[in-house]
């Protein structure tokens, strides 16, 4: 189950991305969507980066009945790409939190030879989601 906290006017129906979550995982995930500036906070106090980005995640620890972990995505960076690459807000929105729970069930891409990259192509093909995000990784 996705605990979606939206904290911003735009109405999305996350039944894609529950979909998608089942797929991965049991576990119950805490989804956040938010603005740059509040994503740009979070992004400074907890990676030491003082600019917004589209997505973080935040793992929990893994004990029996736990959620899975937190993610947040950014809404202004969900339109910007949306329009950027030529897809749906929803569609981008569904691409970050592939991205995002994908780092919650461990893959990490700055460390790994290629596996987050693979995992991310399949789930992408199975819910016929746009490829941009296969491509702008590759660049």
């Amino acid at each position: 189950m996705i605990e979606f906290d939206n904290r911003t006017e735009y109405q999305f129906d996350i039944k894609l991305l529950e979909n998608i979550a089942d797929s991965l995982t049991q576990k119950d995930i805490e989804l956040i969507l938010t603005d740059d500036e509040e994503i740009k906070k979070l992004n400074k106090e907890f990676r030491g980066i003082d600019k917004p980005t589209d997505v973080l995640s935040f793992p929990l620890e893994d004990t029996p009945g736990s959620m899975l972990g937190v993610i947040v995505i950014s809404l202004d960076k969900v339109l910007d790409a949306a329009q950027k690459y030529g897809h749906s807000p929803l569609e981008e929105f569904a691409l970050l939190f592939i991205h995002g729970l994908l780092h919650l069930l461990g893959y990490d891409h700055e460390k790994d030879s290629g596996e987050m990259r693979e995992k991310e192509k399949e789930i992408i093909e199975k819910f016929h989601l746009p490829k941009s995000l296969i491509i702008r990784n590759e660049n």
